[in-house]
């Protein structure tokens, strides 16, 4: 007779994405303001006291999960550009479509992203654990530009934290337009204008 087959349990670091998850998908669906934490953790299938064993408070899942949403999307960047041999131009084309890619499978982040966005607005003076991750996600990116054209040799036709600014912008903008109008953003749209963007200066 075989023996009974023990039911592992999961690690810390599984509750903690299976809660993440949880969370991106709740709060896409009812707002954050909207959704308990009762329901986050039921659709994860934990306990209450498990998602408090890794989140403090409400706000602190939401800083969690903000954080994790942003390092998503700069090691989808940092994929794409990570060859020195290639043109920043092929680069920046290569960026623009695994960020579209990434956007479309993760359509949840997008929402909670705008809600953060919202509740920022609405507060009159905005959050400012939310405006830090923007001004260091932002920070990221103009270095990371910095140094790509510099190793290349090129200059950028407009300064790295402009283009840092619009790339910022278009992956808002078009994952918005793209989510109610997909057809009018076809999958290399991003890509063709950040390529335009660092395309050098004559």
């Amino acid at each position: 007779m075989s023996s009974p087959t023990t039911r592992r349990r999961p690690t810390r670091d599984q509750v903690r994405r299976a809660l993440l998850d949880a969370a991106a998908e709740v709060f896409a669906r009812r707002g954050i303001d909207g959704a308990s934490l009762d329901e986050v953790a039921a659709a994860a299938g934990f306990t209450k006291g498990a998602l408090y064993s890794n989140f403090a408070s409400k706000a602190a899942l939401i800083d969690a999960l903000a954080e994790d949403h942003i390092s998503t999307y700069v090691d989808l960047g940092l994929a794409a550009v990570s060859d020195p041999d290639v043109p920043m131009t092929d680069q920046a084309k290569a960026l623009g479509d695994r960020l579209t890619k990434a956007l479309d499978e993760r359509q949840d982040a997008q929402v909670l992203f705008l809600d953060l966005w919202a509740r920022s607005v609405r507060q009159g003076e905005p959050d400012q654990a939310f405006l830090q991750r923007r001004r260091e996600l932002h920070a990221f990116i103009t270095r990371t530009l910095e140094e790509h054209a510099e190793r290349a040799g090129t200059q950028l036709p407009l300064s790295a934290e402009a283009v840092a600014t619009v790339l910022m912008a278009l992956a808002n903008g078009l994952a918005i337009e793209r989510r109610v109008a997909p057809q009018q953003v076809p999958d290399d749209l991003f890509g063709q204008v950040l390529a335009m963007l660092v395309r050098p200066a004559d």
